[in-house]
């Protein structure tokens, strides 16, 4: 049997793993069954919206499965009559024993670290946040627990020094379609071998995003709070608290420059020029781009064209 005629099953949802199907239809794998999440309101008006892959699968008329549990008997029993070969996980959540144990040469995970540093459910962003001038991906067999499975390949790259989360994601997708299409070929072929994740060590954890630690941290070094801003860029946004006068606005900042020159009061913003900088606990840096509740991102010097601050100094803090 050739690679290509096994039946695959693929799970994901969001771009980055869409892009990883459309590679497998474009180059004639077999797709027994794709699932994805469920569709979800979005928008003022709620209006159902339908995930990257379901995108793909609908396009290419591939078989769309949208379980709302996947433990369920009777999901569980429609996967099980598929007899599939090989499955495929690509950010997707975490799959029951029910289902990962079921594919005949295993369901294997694309992960956009080098495991077993950056578990968890954000390893770009936070290899950004860290300093890290490398990352990868890594293709493991799924287990019972979360990103611990048997590693089967990596790749490397680098993590160029001005990198954001959005180009560090799309470098990263783009590198997943040869990974993913040696590593079935190495499971075809009994090839690979499967080396167990090295613990012994101490390694970085992905914690999921959230509104705590997502915030500016103005006790940072100007290097470090750059990498922060950097990490959360374009989405989520590193969230501030802008304080002018008595009035009190949360805004996101996206784009920011390490300026060693200025001397500012730590929290403190001051104007000079068109630009914006502020002090830090050793330095300061100078806001480039932010976005304001309800707008689009905008770069400074574009903002203070339209607005007048009614005052020159004004303060920034955490929520």
């Amino acid at each position: 049997m050739n690679v290509k005629e096994l039946k695959l099953a693929f799970f994901g949802t969001p771009e980055f793993a869409a892009y990883q199907l459309k590679y497998l239809v474009e180059n004639n794998y077999n797709i027994a069954a794709v699932i994805t999440a469920v569709d979800k309101p979005a928008g003022r008006g709620k209006t159902l919206k339908y995930s990257a892959v379901k995108e793909v699968a609908i396009n290419n008329g591939l078989n769309l499965l949208q379980p709302n549990n996947l433990k369920s008997l009777e999901f569980i029993a429609v996967y099980d009559s598929l007899h599939i070969d090989c499955a495929i996980v690509v950010a997707f959540r975490m799959l029951p024993r029910a289902l990962w144990n079921k594919a005949r040469l295993g369901t294997f995970n694309l992960h956009a670290s080098l495991l077993p540093d950056y578990r968890g459910a954000a390893p770009i962003q936070w290899a950004i946040r860290n300093g890290e001038e490398q990352t990868g991906l890594t293709t493991f067999i799924i287990d019972d627990q979360i990103d611990t499975g048997g590693i089967l390949l990596q790749e490397t790259c680098a993590i160029d020094p001005n990198e954001n989360a959005e180009t560090l994601h799309d470098k990263l997708m783009h590198m997943g379609p040869s990974l993913i299409a040696q590593t079935l070929e190495g499971l075809h072929t009994h090839t690979l071998r499967i080396k167990a994740q090295n613990v012994a060590t101490q390694f970085k954890t992905a914690p999921k995003l959230t509104k705590e630690n997502t915030q500016i941290d103005l006790d940072l070094s100007a290097i470090e709070f750059c990498q922060l801003i950097r990490s959360l860029n374009p989405h989520p946004g590193a969230q501030a608290l802008l304080k002018e006068g008595a009035k009190e606005t949360v805004i996101k900042i996206l784009e920011v420059s390490y300026a060693p020159l200025k001397t500012i009061e730590k929290h403190h913003l001051i104007i000079e020029e068109s630009r914006i900088y502020l002090g830090l606990k050793d330095s300061s840096v100078e806001l480039l781009r932010w976005q304001f509740p309800s707008k689009r991102g905008v770069n400074v010097k574009d903002f203070l064209n339209g607005y007048r601050f009614k005052t020159p100094v004004f303060v920034f803090s955490t929520l």
